[in-house]
């Protein structure tokens, strides 16, 4: 049997668990302050917290040791990131919780479909059929229909 920490279930769901907590812990941080200023010390926080567990770990490494492709695409993941951060806790500041994140979450389907187009990723009839059941239910939930 696997260790629990190998599989990539397991960070997956915990990663699903973190996501709704920031959901419902950003809704209630950004009551009474601007929502752009909440980002910014969500990410302050964010960088305390992987600078320690990098060095703790002994997992820091020099940048001369990324490759140029690497670091231009992870730039450009940090500044997606930044923006869905950005957009997320507005939405969060002038929308109900129960509503914002089930339409962020329609960034599952458009990885699917960003998966096939850019990465040349294959799914098959029953995953398209999950992607469009999820995107269905993000939005049945979103409108409350």
């Amino acid at each position: 049997m696997k260790n629990i920490l190998s599989l990539w279930q397991f960070w997956a769901v915990l990663s699903a668990v973190f996501a709704a907590l920031t959901a419902i812990f950003a809704k209630i941080g950004i009551e009474k302050i601007n929502s752009d200023f909440a980002t910014f010390i969500r990410t302050v926080v964010i960088l305390i917290v992987l600078g320690i567990i990098l060095f703790a770990t002994n997992q820091y490494q020099s940048l001369k040791t990324v490759s140029q492709k690497s670091l231009v695409f992870l730039v450009l993941s940090g500044i997606a990131t930044g923006g869905s951060w950005i957009c997320y806790f507005r939405a969060l500041k002038i929308g109900n919780a129960s509503q914002v994140a089930p339409i962020d979450k329609l960034s599952v389907v458009l990885v699917a479909v960003f998966g096939v187009a850019f990465l040349g990723e294959r799914l098959s009839t029953a995953e398209w059929i999950g992607i469009f059941l999820i995107a269905s239910g993000a939005v049945v939930i979103a409108l409350k229909l």
